[in-house]
């Protein structure tokens, strides 16, 4: 496919404007002439803390995948925007809070600040202590892009052409009210990525942040790169990148601690600790407005969600022979309408007499957790490139730590992992495919409602069945198989108007 030639007045709603806090303080107007402002290194560091996406993916990633269900009109509490469109697999309309063109706004915001970073550095003489800052505007650029291409464009084919569309890459901040880009294609935005991932990279050693884990420290990029690289089929690299987050090399005390510390804290002291910003676990966080949380209006009360099935399936048995328990994993105000308890809101007042404000979530957008699990597909990946069995040891060593620090009281002679017991419990032959299904099975229940699971069924090309229950009761079932163009995201309504070519249907 050519790449098209495309305006875009509006790539993202304000794209240009930058913002410094959850408050949304304008530092620069539109006139383009005072992003000169940007001339001391503290400026600098204030800019980069809006290179990051305030928005999230977690409420169209989990409905449009298979830990969504329907749980019926009677039994739900809520029958609501935009769960019923998403879960349907059509387009909300509008960019409301959970949208998929929410997100493409957020994080086109989050790319225009980053170019202006890049440009100031490049307009000032910053010298050696901008490297770090160089670093985390490239790096979150390539985040960001990396993020829109997984969900806006075809899913990324290993030692494929990759020739579907691609996303708009803007390398510079708009100076005008309609500036030309190429949306390219796949193989140009990951190869666009590459770069800018590969360049920031090596300046982010030894960077120093006041709260490091809300930017790209060497580790969160690190961890970046190992999911990067599980996309593009470089194994080898997953493994380094992992190998390099931790000195020590030590994750099992490291990943979120489920039965350890987070095991007796009550209720709100669990979902404060989950995504708190000192936690080893949290490699990166975003703070993200988002209802996402919250009963009424949020995930758990909507009829298309986390129901009775995926409960029984995330409380289950796992391979390991025990179910992943936490005092606090599952929440219900009145079943089927469950949540898991991960996020803590913040509600950031605006108006204390009318009592109004904005909530947020610190969104966990990197985990020592997944790093891990990347790791451990790599192990499996390799053995069966290599025919050497040795990485499947590997990779049972990665899910054994993994599941110790999720099942009460483990045993590794009871609960230990092994290729035999994976055969066993996924009724299959192949030592790949029980190992594949073992890994599989750990990301879905270890990441339930965070939107991991969709960037599994498109690498893995996963069907995914929806059910749907009529009003007599009769329950019917539509898949969505791999192909098909509902599984790519579309593009918002704004930036179709301004010019930029929508993903067909």
């Amino acid at each position: 496919m050519k790449n098209r030639s495309i305006k875009i007045g509006i790539l993202s709603l304000g794209l240009g404007m930058v913002f410094f806090s959850i408050g949304c303080k304008k530092f620069l107007d539109e006139n383009p002439d005072r992003r000169t402002e940007i001339n001391t290194i503290d400026k600098l560091s204030q800019l980069l803390v809006s290179a990051y996406p305030d928005r999230h993916y977690f409420t169209f990633a989990e409905t449009a995948s298979d830990n969504a269900e329907d749980k019926s009109g009677p039994l739900a509490l809520e029958n609501n925007e935009p769960f019923i469109s998403l879960y349907n697999w059509n387009v909300p309309e509008g960019s409301d809070n959970g949208t998929p063109a929410e997100y493409w706004n957020a994080c086109y915001r989050a790319i225009s600040n980053a170019n202006q970073a890049l440009q100031s550095i490049e307009q000032n003489n910053f010298g050696a202590a901008a490297n770090q800052y160089k670093g985390e505007a490239l790096v979150a650029r390539a985040y960001a892009e990396f993020m829109l291409v997984t969900f806006f464009s075809d899913p990324y084919e290993i030692k494929g052409a990759n020739s579907g569309m691609g996303v708009p890459y803007p390398l510079v901040p708009e100076t005008t009210t309609r500036p030309t880009y190429e949306r390219g294609t796949v193989a140009s935005t990951y190869a666009q990525i590459r770069k800018d991932l590969e360049e920031g990279l090596p300046l982010l050693k030894g960077s120093t942040y006041l709260v490091p884990h809300y930017h790209f420290t060497e580790q969160a990029a690190k961890a970046f790169a190992s999911r990067f690289y599980l996309f593009t089929g470089e194994w080898n690299k997953v493994v380094t990148n992992v190998n390099e987050i931790y000195t020590d090399g030590n994750f099992k005390t490291k990943i979120r601690q489920y039965t350890g510390e987070l095991y007796p804290l009550s209720y709100d002291e669990h979902r404060i600790a989950y995504t708190k910003a000192e936690k080893s676990w949290n490699l990166l966080l975003a703070s993200t407005y988002s209802t996402y949380q919250r009963g009424k209006g949020g995930a758990g009360y909507a009829r298309y969600s986390f129901g009775e099935t995926v409960k029984n399936y995330y409380a289950a048995n796992t391979v390991f022979g025990a179910p992943f328990r936490n005092r606090y994993g599952i929440y219900s105000s009145s079943p089927p309408n469950y949540t898991t308890n991960k996020f803590n809101e913040y509600f950031y007042v605006t108006n204390i007499q009318a009592n109004t404000g904005r909530p947020y979530i610190m969104a966990p957008i990197l985990t020592a957790d997944e790093a891990l699990l990347n790791r451990a597909e790599a192990y499996i990946r390799l053995a069966k490139e290599t025919s050497d069995a040795s990485y499947y040891t590997l990779a049972i060593n990665d899910l054994n730590d993994f599941a110790s620090t999720r099942i009460v009281n483990y045993s590794q002679a009871t609960h230990g992992l092994t290729i035999a017991k994976a055969k066993t419990y996924f009724n299959v032959t192949d030592d790949y495919e029980a190992m594949i299904q073992a890994l599989l099975q750990t990301k879905r229940i270890a990441f339930m409602q965070e939107g991991i699971r969709w960037m599994d069924i498109l690498r893995h090309k996963l069907t995914v069945k929806h059910n749907f229950i009529a009003t007599d009761g009769t329950e019917t079932f539509k898949p969505l198989a791999p192909g098909d163009k509902r599984r790519v995201f579309q593009i918002p309504q704004d930036a179709i108007n301004a010019g930029i070519t929508p993903n067909p249907r």
